[in-house]
């Protein structure tokens, strides 16, 4: 089946399905005589809003094209060698496809060429792997969501003074992608200085220590970039102990619970909202024409929006911000 035959089908279970970036969904939905497909889907971590919604669009999916979804990952995204053992197994057992959203770009790259060397495709989300042998990759463009990120801060801050990074996990390719369009963009202003770059393991309680650590040595900084919603949950926490909020523009990622309040308490000042339920939908959709031999494009870019009080009760984006809500 060519792609450009490709379907979108989300409306059979009533759930809200936002797309931000120009995609087809592949595949067909299932009847009753088909052969059950077989996913791994290895994310960067068991735990955490972001996951449990990519989670929830992956499951959609299977129940859609009849797949057995196996949803494994290790405790913590600095777990590399965790998702590593976890791509082994699969390979062993011979699933029929694997989706992988890589802790580390380089130390999963074997592992994966291995899986594909059996017979078996595998699938970037949300993280690239430094891999020839992967088929497409879904998920954001992070340079890009980076750039959005300093772009929105350098309005609120002004071209010069001194500004913070608080990012995840060094080596993991979307971390490092959205730090390089930070970066990127910040250096076209020479007032500005980044002060400190931090790594908080997706750990909130480490991105508020790390955070507190950052405004004291440095209690001049006009703003901070969170990187993802883990250091962006840490991050609001130290702002507002440090009763810093509005003082410090603070821009984050991702659209956990606790940083919809932040943002309307004005402790953060904007949000690059990422579309983790049509990661998880997209990836199991297309493994699912991999396995059947079919073919599919490159990459499926699932988009970014930057989110603030001006514009979250437009209808998208609460779409977007509420993707299970009827």
């Amino acid at each position: 089946m060519s792609w450009k035959n490709f379907v979108l089908r989300l409306g059979v279970l009533g759930v809200l399905f936002v797309s931000t970036g120009s995609c087809s969904i592949p595949g067909q939905l299932h009847t009753e005589e088909e052969t059950v497909t077989r996913v791994s889907m290895i994310v960067k971590m068991d735990h955490g809003d972001y996951w449990n919604t990519v989670k929830m669009g992956a499951e959609v999916a299977a129940k859609e094209y009849n797949v057995k979804l196996d949803f494994l990952a290790p405790k913590n995204e600095n777990d590399y060698k965790g998702q590593i053992a976890l791509m082994e197994q699969a390979t062993l057992q011979g699933t029929d496809a694997i989706i992988l959203s890589a802790s580390d770009y380089m130390a999963l790259a074997q592992v994966t060429d291995q899986a594909s060397y059996h017979g078996i495709p595998v699938l970037s989300m949300d993280a690239e792997v430094a891999s020839t042998k992967v088929k497409t990759y879904v998920g954001a463009n992070n340079y890009e969501a980076g750039q959005k990120a300093a772009e929105r801060l350098v309005e609120l801050t002004g071209t010069e003074g001194q500004i913070g990074i608080v990012n995840f996990v060094k080596g993991a390719r979307n971390a490092d992608q959205r730090e390089e369009g930070f970066t990127d963009y910040i250096a076209r202003f020479p007032g500005l200085k980044i002060v400190d770059t931090l790594y908080c393991g997706s750990d909130e309680e480490l991105a508020n220590i790390l955070t507190r650590t950052m405004l004291a040595e440095y209690p001049e900084i006009k703003g901070i970039v969170a990187l993802n919603a883990e250091a962006s949950i840490g991050v609001g926490k130290a702002i507002d102990y440090l009763h810093k909020g509005g003082k410090v523009k603070l821009i984050t990622f991702d659209n956990p619970p606790e940083m919809l309040e932040k943002l309307q308490k004005g402790t953060v000042q904007a949000m690059v909202v990422q579309n983790p339920y049509s990661n998880g939908y997209l990836a199991v959709a297309s493994a699912v024409q991999l396995a059947e031999g079919g073919s599919i494009p490159e990459r499926f870019d699932t988009g970014t929006k930057l989110i603030d009080l001006d514009n979250m009760l437009w209808p998208d984006n609460q779409k977007l911000l509420f993707p299970f809500v009827k």
